[in-house]
């Protein structure tokens, strides 16, 4: 299936200039999703763009230049709005949970989380973008003072810099920078219903992993729709990719079609296609999963030791990965959690791989 094939637009009435644009880049492709919020959630058009080999690797824009034009070419072609809401999700992004004294002053607040910030992001903060938010918190006891647990997003500076050159430089105006993780929560929090009405007392206390399968895997935990912690993992389907073009000799774009189409659901002899190109991929989609598995487990295991953590009930999936065939299922079955395939219902006039590579850029062009 072809990338651009699959470029879909919806309108609704007339565009206003207040439109915005979530913009989420991967390696492979660029999707952007324009909302317009008026009283309810209009999505006014979508649009998926193949970028070539080399432009974009591990989270982190590798050629601004032909970036620059490829945003240039989407932005020109589909005739969506210049505001974007721009979501970042790589390794050097840290986030991690602070436990402090309730403090009603805002700047003190910010002092605080500076303060303690320093003790635990591994980076120099006047270097960073620093951003922060109280998720819970432990109400007061007997010998200790109420306390609230507050997530700290650090990143660095010319990280940043180098996401929003070349979206400037394509004559867009970025109206605003997103932990991609953020824009996933939002995406999906609103479409999961997946807990029966009697059991939605006990499931609100409980916490949901979301996951967005993409080049690089993006993972969050969140109750209620606030995010508890979330980790980036090099870990995504671009080691898979990479690996059929290294073997196979095929585009960044082919790979990614034989992946969605052999899946890991039928035999292999009921498959459709050069059998040589059917097995290479079926073995790298095997090897690829034992990997993400991993990298599950790992995560889950981490935010399970902070002293703040609220117990995984289920995962909720997304992301190009969650359109491949059988490979939720197959994750499911080695991780012990329960694992749901969610799309927007702003999405559901779009096939299976659009609907899965949308839902992030959704989710960051609806604003807190």
């Amino acid at each position: 299936m072809d990338l651009s094939s699959i470029t879909k637009q919806l309108s609704i009435g007339r565009k206003k200039s207040d439109d915005l644009v979530g913009l989420d880049i991967e390696a492979g492709s660029v999707a952007a999703a324009e909302v317009h919020v008026n009283g309810g959630v209009q999505l006014r058009a979508a649009a998926i763009q193949p970028l070539p080999a080399g432009v974009f690797h591990d989270g982190e824009v590798a050629d601004p230049d032909r970036l620059a034009e490829a945003l240039k070419e989407l932005f020109s072609q589909h005739k969506l709005s210049k505001r974007v809401r721009l979501g970042i999700g790589n390794q050097r992004v840290i986030a991690r949970t602070l436990r402090l004294p309730v403090i009603e002053d805002p700047k003190e607040m910010e002092a605080a989380v500076r303060f303690q910030a320093q003790e635990q992001i591994p980076m120099p903060l006047d270097q960073a973008v620093l951003e922060h938010q109280v998720v819970g918190g432990v109400p007061a006891a007997p010998d200790t003072p109420p306390q609230v647990d507050v997530i700290v997003i650090a990143a660095r500076r010319e990280m940043v810099a180098s996401f929003l050159d070349p979206v400037r430089r394509a004559g867009l105006e970025p109206a605003g920078v997103d932990l991609s993780a953020f824009g996933m929560i939002r995406s999906l929090a609103g479409a999961d219903e997946l807990v029966p009405p009697m059991e939605e007392e006990r499931v609100a206390e409980e916490a949901v992993l979301y996951c967005s399968v993409g080049s690089v895997m993006n993972l969050a935990v969140a109750r209620r729709g606030a995010c508890l912690f979330t980790r980036v993992s090099g870990i995504g389907v671009e080691g898979i990719v990479g690996r059929l073009v290294r073997e196979l000799e095929l585009t960044p774009e082919h790979a990614a079609q034989w992946i969605a189409h052999v899946g890991l659901e039928r035999p292999l002899e009921e498959i459709e296609g050069d059998p040589a190109i059917v097995s290479a991929t079926r073995g790298a989609l095997e090897d690829g999963v034992a990997g993400l598995v991993d990298e599950l487990r790992l995560s889950i295991d981490y935010y399970g030791a902070q002293e703040a953590a609220v117990p995984v009930s289920r995962v909720v999936m997304c992301g190009f990965g969650s359109a491949i065939p059988g490979l939720a299922t197959r994750i499911e079955s080695q991780i012990g959690l329960p694992i749901a395939i969610v799309r927007p219902p702003a999405l559901t006039d779009y096939d299976e791989v659009s609907a899965a590579r949308l839902t992030l850029p959704l989710g960051l062009a609806l604003e807190n």
